[in-house]
């Protein structure tokens, strides 16, 4: 994020860059480090026949140091994401109110949790409680990125709060600090252990916390927005004091509600289900339960599945890197370029090869943006059909493997993310024809859309070939050593992002100033993604021990509606909740309500999990938030975002008319992973 002129560059703010900054050399050394330990356990295994008994263990802590002590890092970047389709309407000085709101929010749920974390790490090294695995680590060890980089977190925060509004008053600048310390001396006063209030659902902690962040947001931000702030949880609260108890319907709706408009108000996604779980274990359970924003921050990054995350993330990183997606795209265009149409085919192509490969959405849609976009539309395509196309093979990314999105679900769910994987092959290839085929008619039905094709050489196609090997020795490699069973999918991605850091080295494009941008962009990305996991973790924990998933079930199984019927009903939100809610937020946090009504239903999961994943790529480009627009508005220099729109309509309705065609053939999901297990 950068600093505005005139900055104060005080000691504060120099003291507060200078941890970010220390936190993101190590977050981007312990990210190399992790992949460089999971391929060393690849090749130990499988070449000298010695397999290690400690990097799933280490691969796993690490990993939960890289996504906490991260999010400070992704903050300094900007990039927690948060609804805009409030706040981008408003003027300079009110978004800047609304900023500033939002970041209190956030400081407020932070300190909670670092508060529960600290104390449940103080109580895990008293009683010195052991891991399971072989090296029987004391867990307080791995615990301790989790609860500094909280407090990391709380200070990233403060410091874009002091960015954005630098208190005029010298006494005002140090009051925040002198509130922490004193709020740290009474937290520690009081012991790891809730001393309640009677009488309430509070606590003694929970008031200090309160009163120190009141004074600090009366010191910085004034009287405004403390009471904006202060007005917002208690609104919340005394919404589910009150209203909680009516029904589960209605608690359930309260719950929906209260989410949907913190995200409307433009609190970022992680943080506003985390607000909401925080509300609701103190005023909707019987007896608060602030012990569980500690436990679920722990147990739901702790998992050896999820580290595939950042290796995935990293191995795109490398590829962009690299240049070599230029190569690709200019041997598509050979092969493609006869054709009507034939640079849109090439781009849909590209798309689906990169998508092979990186796993991300985001990222196929950034290096296509600026790789196909401009070529496009230098030959004389139109930016409707230019842009469309884009953004519409940009959704490839996710749907064929290696996928993000696929590695949460199935670590949500308990779904295999191999079968996974083989389940979005087909589908993905399929999609990928029928937008290739739409790009024909388009060129075909709609004058000057398209240039005539451009005739290529069968001796120019031939050595164009030689700049495809690179994606093909990347696609053997990770989906190769995954369905042989050779390497899990963390691993898959280990050996992916390493061959793809050496190919990054043979083209000339790896110094170490390029290594550590790969990889402190591999923190970032993975801690925004993390941060809405732990979030929605907090949620679901209240949702599930509501007993409204179950609520629910009952309710739609005695309504006896058809199963189409139900799952149309789905479908449907999913696509409104698109329009305002960025997709990989959407699906953790509607997966505790839904997916039990799917599996009530009967319904596969492994089906429901690429269906799932379709409408997540009709979120990612379905206006006002479909994050792929914007990223492609942004570097598309002076195109309309209402032109980028209408190109990708086409291809929006495609996809909704293949996810009615997976529902009334669904042996097209489950053909290749019958097959293959």
């Amino acid at each position: 994020m950068e600093d505005p002129p005139g900055l104060d560059r005080s000691p504060l703010v120099r003291g507060i860059d200078a941890l970010t900054d220390t936190a993101g050399l190590l977050s981007a050394a312990a990210v190399i480090g992790m992949m460089g330990i999971i391929c060393y356990e690849v090749i130990s295994r499988y070449v000298f026949n010695a397999p290690t008994y400690w990097v799933t263990e280490v691969a796993t802590y690490v990993f939960v140091a890289i996504v906490f002590v991260g999010l400070a890092v992704a903050q300094r970047g900007g990039r927690h994401i948060q609804v805009e389709i409030l706040v981008s309407r408003l003027d300079a000085d009110r978004r800047r109110h609304f900023e500033l709101v939002a970041l209190w929010v956030a400081v407020v749920f932070v300190t909670f949790a670092a508060w529960q974390m600290g104390a449940f790490n103080f109580q895990e090294y008293v009683h010195d409680t052991r891991d399971w695995g072989l090296l029987s680590t004391p867990q307080w060890i791995p615990q301790l990125p989790v609860t500094l980089g909280y407090l990391l977190f709380v200070i990233a925060i403060l410091r874009d709060i002091y960015r954005l509004a630098p208190p005029a008053a010298k006494l005002a600048r140090w009051t925040v600090p002198i509130a922490a310390l004193v709020l740290a001396g009474a937290l520690i006063a009081l012991g790891p252990r809730r001393v309640a209030i009677d009488g309430t659902p509070l606590d003694w902690g929970t008031i200090a916390i309160c009163l120190a962040m009141l004074v600090a947001m009366f010191a910085w931000s004034g009287a405004r927005v403390m009471l904006a702030v202060a007005a917002i949880y208690a609104a919340i609260a005394l919404l589910f004091h009150f209203g909680g108890g009516i029904s589960m319907l209605w608690t359930g709706i309260l719950l929906i509600a209260a989410l949907l408009g913190l995200l409307l108000i433009g609190i970022r996604v992680g943080v506003a289900m985390g607000v909401i779980g925080l509300l609701g274990l103190v005023f909707l359970l019987s007896r608060p339960q602030l012990a569980i924003l500690a436990d679920r921050s722990w147990t739901s990054v702790n998992s050896f599945t999820l580290t595939a995350i950042p290796m995935f993330v990293l191995m795109g990183t490398f590829l962009i890197r690299s240049g070599i997606t230029t190569r690709l795209f200019d041997a598509l265009v050979c092969w493609f370029g006869r054709t009507s149409g034939g640079l849109a085919n090439a781009s849909v192509g590209a798309s689906a090869i990169f998508a092979a490969v990186s796993g991300s959405s985001l990222a196929t849609a950034a290096t296509l943006g600026q790789v196909a976009a401009p070529e496009m539309t230098r030959r004389g395509y139109s930016a409707r059909l230019t842009y469309g196309v884009v953004a519409a093979g940009a959704t490839l990314g996710i749907l064929i493997p290696p996928s993000i999105a696929m590695i949460i679900y199935g670590n949500m769910v308990g779904v295999s993310i191999s079968v996974l994987f083989m389940a979005g092959i087909v589908p993905g290839l399929m999609l990928a024809g029928l937008f290739m085929l739409t790009v024909l008619v388009w060129s075909m039905t709609i004058p000057g859309a398209t240039p005539r094709g451009e005739p290529f050489p069968i001796r120019v196609k031939l050595a164009s070939l030689v700049s495809v090997l690179p994606f093909l020795l990347l696609i053997l490699a990770v989906l190769g050593s995954l369905y042989a069973g050779i390497a899990t999918p963390t691993e898959a991605g280990a050996i992916g992002a390493g061959i793809a850091m050496l190919l990054c080295l043979a083209y000339g494009q790896l110094s170490l100033r390029a290594l550590y941008e790969c990889a402190i962009e591999t923190v970032r990305v993975t801690a925004f993604l993390m941060l809405i996991v732990v979030g929605a973790a907090i949620f679901s924990w209240v949702f599930d021990f509501l007993r409204l998933p179950r609520a629910m079930v009952a309710f739609v199984t005695e309504a006896e509606l058809a199963p189409w019927m139900v799952m149309l009903m789905i479908a449907l939100v999913y696509v409104a909740l698109g329009t305002i809610i960025e997709s990989i937020s959407m699906m953790v946090m509607t997966l505790a309500v839904t997916f039990p009504i799917v599996v009530a239903l009967g319904l596969d999961p492994v089906w429901f999990g690429i269906v799932l994943v379709l409408l997540i790529e009709i979120g990612l480009v379905t206006p006002p938030v479909g994050i792929i627009l914007f990223v492609l508005r942004g570097i598309s220099g002076d195109v309309p975002l209402r032109e980028i729109v209408l190109g990708v309509l086409p291809f929006v309705l495609i996809m909704l008319g293949f996810i009615v065609f997976l529902y009334l053939v669904p042996d097209v999901v489950m053909w290749l992973p019958n097959r293959m297990m």
